[in-house]
């Protein structure tokens, strides 16, 4: 087989390039594992989890109602009919995705591909039936590998009690316990999940906080929500030792976890993700791949081997299937001689348990290491009419503004919603825009957007639901 341009990985990354490509003329060849597009975030990862959020969600404001004198029984819960009604959404987009490629004649290869050199990928059958052909010469390609669920041998036990985040997705039961072993946005979404359902979920944090590396204020509200949700948070611990005995997993910490072994039903090990770099014998190219298994490219995603370019998980962090999609965008505008870089001023990411966190741009915590000079305007939801009136009041708003150039150049969120808020921000900063094009722009009332500019309003000392003047 011969094509222009041939695409490895159907995640948001490759197929986001491969329709492009399609769409700009390029006879286009997507080859992938699996039996459907979509990738690890469609099949079980950001979708499927979202789905079962959603659920955790309803729990939750369900519960909350009682304080408008509205109650409910016990939720009887039915795993199958979860099961697929999750299922039902994967497909539909699947479907979806597939009409798509058939519309715009893109060739969908399911094969497992690895180079034999710059210019041709060697094909063998990833399913029952076999590719057509066992060879695929190219003129480019685009990796689009994606990552995997990282693995750390002391806790890679032969058990399925012992679960990786795709393994959870599946919901093979709601268990008495579950032991999280990271306090990243993987393992509090999951861990957020399974609570709601009904497991006694316990979290195991090396470093001092959860999800390291974000705003300690914007974390503030979700550490209290979580520590009622959650049995036990256990920061600055880590686990010792673990074994399956007795029909569960005996797990030995250390650190401020001061008493003996403790036994879970299950344990989700979600310590981050790698990039699928490895089993593609790029060796066979000019392809460069750093310590971590990520492959190096320039900001038109061109690795060193000039037929070859990479986006999506396998180019590096952040990890995210919006991030991915974009450089799936970039890269095919390069192809074809188009002004196209990555270098975006904002990207968002979003944490969704309950409450919600967004952030996007600089954040106060890389403000301070990187001795950035901004100033910081928050807005507290106890101030908001839409917040009081809905009674989530612990939510915050907050800008960061460089004093030098006058222009937000970060913005973070918690409270419910935080991930629908958060993209306002990001055009904010891209625009390059300043506390008072925010303040200016009428929001509509009463809503959680105005607070976007009401932190704007905070900067500029003509807050009205604050009582902030600016000090001159």
């Amino acid at each position: 087989m011969d094509t222009q341009l041939a695409i490895i990985g159907g995640g948001p990354a490759g197929y986001t390039a491969a329709f492009l490509a399609a769409d700009l003329g390029m006879s286009v060849t997507l080859v992938d594992r699996e039996p459907h597009l979509g990738g690890v975030c469609l099949l079980r990862g950001c979708i499927p989890s979202k789905a079962l959020l959603h659920v955790a969600k309803a729990k939750s404001e369900a519960a909350r109602l009682a304080d408008w004198g509205v109650t409910f029984g016990a939720a009887n819960l039915d795993l199958d009919a979860m099961r697929a009604r999750k299922q039902r959404v994967i497909q539909t987009l699947t479907a979806g995705l597939k009409q798509l490629s058939v519309r715009r004649k893109v060739r969908v290869v399911r094969a497992r591909a690895t180079f034999e050199d710059s210019h041709t990928l060697h094909l063998e059958p990833a399913g029952s039936e076999p590719p057509e052909d066992d060879r695929l010469r190219f003129e480019h390609c685009i990796l689009a590998t994606g990552s995997e669920p990282a693995k750390i041998p002391l806790l890679d036990l032969p058990t399925d009690r012992v679960m990786n985040s795709t393994a959870a997705l599946e919901l093979p039961e709601v268990p008495e316990s579950m032991l999280v072993v990271g306090g990243g946005y993987i393992g509090l979404e999951m861990g957020t999940i399974y609570a709601a359902l009904g497991s006694r979920v316990s979290v195991v944090e090396m470093t001092g906080g959860l999800l390291p590396g974000v705003d300690r204020n914007l974390v503030k509200p979700l550490y209290k929500k979580l520590q009622s949700d959650f049995e036990t948070i256990y920061l600055n611990t880590k686990v010792a030792a673990m074994a399956d005995r007795n029909g569960a997993i005996e797990v030995v910490l250390e650190g401020d976890a001061k008493d003996g072994p403790r036994q879970f039903s299950r344990v989700l090990v979600a310590v981050g993700r790698r990039p699928n770099s490895a089993d593609l014998r790029l060796e066979k190219t000019r392809v460069e791949v750093d310590e971590r298994g990520v492959v190096v490219v320039n900001p038109r995603r061109r690795t060193a081997d000039p037929h070859i370019l990479a986006i999506g998980d396998v180019s590096g962090e952040p990890m995210l299937a919006h991030k991915a999609a974009h450089e799936g965008k970039v890269a095919v505008k390069a192809l074809v001689g188009q002004p196209a870089e990555f270098a975006p001023r904002a990207i968002p990411a979003v944490v969704f348990t309950d409450p919600e966190i967004a952030w996007a741009g600089l954040t106060e915590t890389e403000a301070k290491a990187q001795n950035r000079d901004v100033d910081v305007a928050q807005f507290p939801w106890a101030a908001s009419g839409r917040a009081r009136a809905v009674g989530r009041t612990d939510g915050t708003t907050k800008w960061l503004i460089d004093r030098a150039s006058g222009r937000v150049v970060g913005c973070g969120i918690v409270g419910p919603g935080a991930g629908e808020l958060i993209g306002e921000a990001v055009v904010a900063i891209e625009m390059g825009a300043a506390p008072r094009d925010l303040a200016n722009a009428i929001h509509p009332h009463p809503t959680l957007s105005e607070t976007l500019s009401s932190a704007a309003d905070v900067h500029l000392g003509t807050a009205t639901d604050l009582y902030r003047p600016k000090r001159i």
